[in-house]
C-alpha cells in the first residue's frame, strides 16, 4: 500500500498531517534541513514529536538533508544521536558523510536518500543501496515510464514527489542561489532566484524558470501498480492549512474516493502557480509547465474547516480490540489490543449485585467505544458479564481511560538504541607538490594549440564530442592524458546510448571519465574505466571524500561552495582538484530553456542569454551534447592569480573551466596565467565569501 508522506514544517503542520491521514511526516530540527526557512522543531521537541506520531501509528522521518562542512560534522553527529533516540524511524540524507556518521554513531536507524542526492537512474538506487539505504527519493524530473523500470528492478523501497513545488533545476545540482546571494540550496537557504522575472537577450518580466507546482492525484493507482512504497507531498514551508487540504484530499483519493473537481479547486485555492502541471511524469516538458503565484483572496471558509480537522478533533484512526470481565466476587478486568498486538489490561471495582437495572454485554460495549478525545476506535467489544450485576458508568470510563493510556505509552516506546561515541577521521594532507593544471573544454574547436602546449595533467571533454570526432580524439589521445566528461543526468533509457559512447573512447586509448554522479559508477567499472569525481558530487568534507575514496574512485574535485579556509582543511585521500577559472554552472535543468523559447530544439545556433532585471547575464548552454539546459554565471570565476597561496592546500589540480569562450579568448587566457584580477568581468566566487 502507497504511504501517504506529508510535511511538518511546524507543529500545527505535524497536527495537522496525522489528523489528516498522512501516514508518515517528515520534519527538521535545528539546522542540517533543507528547509531552514519553515519554523521546525528543536532538538528537545523532537521526542514529543516522536510520542505524538508513533501513538497514532505514524512514522518520522528526520530531514538531515544538506551538505555540511568538517567543522558542523559533531554538531551533526549531536542531531544523529538526539534523532536515534527519540525514536525517528529514518533520517533522510544528502551528504554521503552524513551518512557514513549516523552508520557509524547509529548503525540501526534507517537512512533514506533525499531527492539532492539527484538519483534518476536503477544504477544509482542500486549504488545507495550498497551504502546502506533502505529507501530513495527520484528526481522529480522523470517521467512515468522511468519510474517504473526503476520500481520493478530496485532493491529497495522507491519514493515519489506526487504534490508540490517543482524547482527549476535538478535537486542538488543547484548553484544559483548560493553564487548570486551567498544563499545555498544545498544548505536549506535557497532564495528561489528562479522565481524571479527575466528575458532572453534583454530583460522582458518573463519568468522562463517558475514551474507551476506538481499534482500527481490523477495518477496514484497508476503509481501504486508501478510499485512506488511512498507518495511525498511537499511543503515544510507551507501553512498547516495547507498541509491539512492536501493532506486530507490525497488520503481520501488513496482511499478510493474518486477525485472531484471540488477537490481539484481546493487544492488550487491552498497553493498553486496559475494550476498545476503533470508536465515530467507525463514526460511533455515546454511551456506549459510554468505559471507563478498569483493574488487570490484567501477562502475563509475553507480554511476554517481546515483548521478545525487538527485544533478541534481528535481522529480515532488506530483500530483497537476491547476484552472484558464483569464476574461475581471478582475484580471487573479490561484489557485492549491494538493491531501490532501490543496488549494493555487493568483492574476495576467488584461489580455488585443490581438493585433496579443489570449490566448488560450491550451496555458494556456502547460505554467502551466511547473513545472521543482519543487516537483510538473500538472496532470490537468482546465480553463476559454475569447476569444480575452492576458496574457504575464512571468505573467502566476511568478503566477505558487507563487502559488506552497505558495503549499510548506502549506504542510511544522505542528499544534503546544502540548508540556509538563521535569518532573525528584521522586528517589526510593531500599533496605537498605544485598543483598541476587540468583543463576542461565544451567543444573540440576549443581545444587550441596554446592550450595543448600548457600540457594540463587532464583534458576533460564531453563524451558526446569524442564520439562526433573519433578520429581527432584518437589521436590526440596518443599525446594528452583525456578524461571524458559524462552528462550529469542519464536516464535508464539513455544507458545504453552512453555505454556505446564510452566503447567508443576506451577504443581511441581514453580510460578516464569525469561524472557527478554516484549512478555512473557502475557503468564505468563495467567498461574498465576508471572514474574522477566532478563537482556534481557536491563534496563539503573529509567524512564524504573518504566515502568516495571507498567507492573507487581515482581524484575528486571540491565544492565551489567551500571557502578557501575549509578547502585547506579538507582531507584528500584522494587527488583533489579545484575549479579556478571559468563560468560556474549554475543549473542544470530538464526542461530545455532553449527550446522553451525558440519552439524548437535550437541548442546549437549559438549562445543564448538570461537576463535579470538587474541587467546581469546568464548564458544557457547544452549538458555533454543533450538537450538539457545548464545556466552559466555571467561573472567568470577566477583564482589564477592566487596559484601561490593554493600551493600550500595539499591539491593535486587547478582546473580551467571553457565554456562559452571563442579559441582567441582562450588562447588569452592562457598567455598570461598571471593576469590580474578583473572585478567588472570576473569573481571570487564564493572562496571568500562562504555560503550561508
Amino acid at each position: 500500500m502507497l504511504e501517504l508522506l506529508s510535511p511538518a514544517g511546524s507543529l500545527d503542520a505535524l497536527h495537522a498531517a496525522v489528523c489528516n491521514g498522512a501516514d508518515a511526516v517528515y520534519l527538521g530540527a535545528e539546522g542540517f534541513n533543507a528547509r531552514a526557512g519553515a519554523r521546525n522543531f528543536t532538538l528537545d521537541e523532537l521526542p514529543e514529536a516522536v510520542r505524538y506520531c508513533h501513538v497514532r501509528g505514524v512514522r518520522v522521518y528526520l530531514t538531515l538533508n544538506t551538505l555540511v562542512t568538517d567543522r558542523e560534522l559533531p554538531k551533526v553527529a549531536e542531531h544523529i544521536t538526539a534523532a536515534a533516540r527519540a525514536g525517528v524511524d529514518a533520517l533522510i540524507v544528502q551528504d554521503l558523510g552524513v551518512a557514513a556518521l549516523s552508520r557509524q554513531i547509529a548503525p540501526q536507524l534507517a537512512l533514506h536518500a533525499s531527492t539532492q542526492l539527484t538519483v534518476h537512474s536503477l544504477e544509482g538506487v542500486r549504488e545507495l543501496a550498497a551504502l546502506g539505504f533502505s529507501c530513495v527519493v527520484l528526481s522529480r524530473e522523470l517521467p512515468r515510464e522511468e519510474i517504473a523500470y526503476i520500481c520493478r528492478n530496485s532493491p529497495v523501497r522507491i519514493e515519489v514527489f506526487a504534490h508540490g513545488a517543482l524547482c527549476m533545476c535538478y535537486s542538488g545540482q543547484c548553484y544559483m542561489s548560493a553564487v548570486i546571494g551567498r544563499r545555498s540550496g544545498n544548505r536549506g537557504q535557497c532564495a528561489q532566484p528562479c522565481r524571479l522575472p527575466y528575458g532572453y537577450g534583454r530583460f522582458e518580466n518573463r519568468y522562463p524558470m517558475s514551474l507551476k507546482d506538481n499534482c500527481l492525484i490523477r495518477y496514484l493507482g497508476e503509481l501504486a501498480r508501478m510499485g512506488v512504497a511512498s507518495l511525498k507531498l511537499e511543503g515544510r514551508m507551507k501553512r498547516p492549512e495547507y498541509v491539512a487540504i492536501v493532506t486530507g484530499i490525497y488520503r481520501a483519493a488513496l482511499d478510493g474516493r474518486e477525485v472531484r473537481s471540488s477537490d481539484l479547486s481546493a487544492l488550487r485555492v491552498a497553493f498553486s502557480r496559475e494550476g498545476f502541471t503533470e508536465g515530467y511524469y507525463l514526460g511533455r516538458t515546454g511551456p506549459q509547465m510554468f505559471g507563478t503565484r498569483q493574488p487570490e483572496r484567501p477562502d475563509r471558509e475553507l480554511l476554517a474547516a481546515a483548521r478545525a480537522t487538527y485544533e478541534n478533533l481528535e481522529p480515532q484512526r488506530v483500530p483497537v480490540d476491547f476484552y472484558a470481565i464483569v464476574a461475581h466476587g471478582q475484580n471487573a478486568m479490561l484489557a485492549v489490543q491494538d493491531a501490532d498486538g501490543h496488549i494493555c489490561q487493568t483492574q476495576g471495582a467488584v461489580p455488585q449485585d443490581a438493585e433496579r437495572r443489570a449490566l448488560t454485554q450491550d451496555e458494556l460495549a456502547a460505554r467502551l467505544s466511547k473513545t472521543g478525545g482519543t487516537p483510538y476506535a473500538a472496532r470490537s467489544v468482546r465480553s463476559v458479564v454475569d447476569p444480575g450485576l452492576t458496574l457504575p458508568a464512571a468505573e467502566i470510563n476511568r478503566m477505558r481511560r487507563e487502559v488506552l493510556a497505558h495503549l499510548s505509552a506502549v506504542r510511544a516506546r522505542r528499544p534503546a538504541p544502540q548508540l556509538l561515541s563521535y569518532r573525528a577521521l584521522p586528517p589526510v594532507l593531500g599533496t605537498r607538490a605544485a598543483p598541476v593544471f587540468t583543463v576542461s573544454v565544451l567543444s573540440a574547436e576549443q581545444i587550441t594549440g596554446r592550450l595543448l602546449r600548457l600540457k594540463p595533467a587532464v583534458l576533460y571533454v564531453p563524451l558526446s564530442e569524442i564520439a562526433a570526432r573519433p578520429d581527432f580524439f584518437r589521436s590526440l589521445a596518443a599525446r594528452q592524458t583525456l578524461a571524458v566528461v559524462l552528462p550529469r543526468i542519464v536516464w535508464d533509457s539513455e544507458t545504453r546510448r552512453l555505454l556505446d559512447a564510452l566503447d567508443l573512447a576506451a577504443s581511441l586509448g581514453i580510460r578516464r571519465a569525469l561524472t557527478g554522479n554516484v549512478g555512473q559508477l557502475s557503468l564505468l567499472r563495467s567498461r574498465g574505466m576508471e572514474a574522477a569525481g566532478d563537482f556534481g558530487l557536491n563534496l563539503t568534507n573529509s567524512r564524504a571524500a573518504s566515502e568516495l575514496r571507498d567507492l573507487g574512485l581515482c581524484s575528486l574535485t571540491a565544492s565551489f561552495e567551500l571557502t578557501l579556509p575549509q578547502l585547506r582543511d579538507l582531507s584528500k585521500p584522494l587527488p583533489t582538484e579545484m575549479l579556478v577559472y571559468g563560468r560556474l554552472p549554475l543549473m542544470l535543468t530538464e526542461n530545455c530553456l532553449i527550446r522553451n523559447r525558440t519552439g524548437e530544439c535550437s541548442c546549437g545556433a549559438g549562445p543564448v542569454k538570461l537576463i535579470d532585471r538587474k541587467g546581469e547575464e546568464f548564458r544557457i548552454v547544452r549538458d555533454c551534447g543533450t538537450c538539457r539546459s545548464v545556466v552559466l554565471n555571467g561573472k567568470k570565476l577566477y583564482l589564477l592569480d592566487k596559484r601561490e597561496d593554493l600551493r600550500r592546500f595539499g591539491l593535486w589540480a587547478l582546473r580551467l573551466s571553457f565554456t562559452t569562450e571563442n579559441p582567441g579568448e582562450i588562447d588569452t587566457v592562457l598567455s598570461n596565467l598571471n593576469a590580474p584580477f578583473d572585478p567588472g568581468a570576473c569573481t571570487r566566487g564564493l572562496y571568500y565569501r562562504g555560503v550561508e
